[in-house]
């Protein structure tokens, strides 16, 4: 696929140590016979391999440390062709995610920063203005990374007029003033509700419990009496549902997942995610671009890790194709 602009990600890069799991445990509960598995990860660069998989120019903001797990995370993306000149190094540890899937491809995760936890305003900044960010750009952003420098980073995407997707994931510090900068909203059903839900509560009014994802989601479009929001969309994904698109201007729309045998979770979202970037980079329309974006998540769970089964752009075509 041929792209207008390129994907410039500001997000995480991890290593994921994986422990395969009958069940996921409960509080003080002890699973044995796992197996344990490694892989590259992290939100930002997961998202930044999907997008590059499907043919888009991708270029990565963030930090490593300076342990042998940054030269195996360092590997795996240059792999894919990512431009990494601006993805720094900095002392002490890389990024780890510590993830347990069960045997129906369902997963718990805890994340130890490192390094993400290092990047700056200053460095986003820098990055910015050395890769030159034009308005042709998509500018993706996740929360792996301290909210400063990815509020930093939207805001200054805005200023080169380039558009912007934020991914809140993990939900910290999404408030309005955040929401200003961002043209497309990705959270999954989750995630939609905790921001509005702190959003109301900044309002001084009580979440109400019965709204639909469509509902929550219409409340960030648009300036309102409580501030400014999101500018174009808020795509809302819904697991094996799919997901749904509610615009500022136009009716919403609901686009169902395919079925697949599900061997494993892990990574899905992020595929999503990457997929939609790299299409929106292509200039394709936003609802495309979730159709496209659904399939490619939905064929990432039929192999395991969080890279594993992202699809290369001719194995997304020939699913598309039927």
């Amino acid at each position: 696929m041929s792209t207008d602009g390129r994907v410039i990600v500001v997000g995480s890069v991890n290593v994921d140590l994986v422990a395969r799991v009958d069940h996921l445990p409960a509080a003080g509960e002890t699973v044995g016979d796992a197996r344990f598995e490694r892989h590259a990860g992290g939100k930002g660069a997961n998202q930044a391999t999907a997008a590059a998989r499907l043919g888009a120019r991708v270029a990565f903001v963030g930090a490593v440390g300076d342990d042998p797990l940054a030269v195996e995370a360092r590997e795996a993306l240059a792999i894919e062709r990512i431009d990494l000149g601006e993805l720094a190094t900095r002392a002490g540890p890389t990024g780890v995610a510590l993830i347990l899937v069960d045997r129906h491809g369902e997963n718990v995760i805890a994340v130890a920063p490192g390094a993400n936890g290092e990047l700056q305003p200053d460095d986003v900044a820098g990055a910015f203005e050395r890769l030159g960010v034009e308005p042709v750009d998509l500018v993706l952003v996740g929360l792996e990374v301290p909210s400063a420098a990815a509020r930093s980073a939207l805001a200054a995407a805005r200023a080169a007029g380039a558009r912007t997707v934020l991914n809140p994931s993990p939900v910290t510090a999404v408030d309005r003033s955040v929401l200003a900068f961002v043209d497309i909203l990705v959270p999954n059903r989750l995630e939609l509700v905790q921001i509005v839900a702190a959003d109301e509560r900044r309002a001084g009014r009580t979440p109400d419990p019965d709204a639909t994802p469509e509902g929550l989601a219409s409340t960030l479009l648009g300036a309102t009496g409580d501030g400014p929001g999101v500018r174009e969309a808020v795509v809302v994904t819904l697991g094996a549902a799919g997901a749904i698109i509610v615009r500022s201007n136009g009716p919403s729309v609901v686009v169902a997942a395919p079925r697949v045998d599900v061997l494993d979770t892990v990574g899905a979202g992020d595929t999503f995610v990457g997929a939609l970037a790299a299409d929106l980079a292509a200039r394709r329309s936003l609802e495309d671009a979730v159709r496209r974006a659904v399939v490619a998540a939905a064929q990432s769970t039929t192999r395991r890790g969080a890279r594993g089964g992202m699809p290369t752009a001719d194995e997304l075509e020939t699913v598309l194709r039927g």
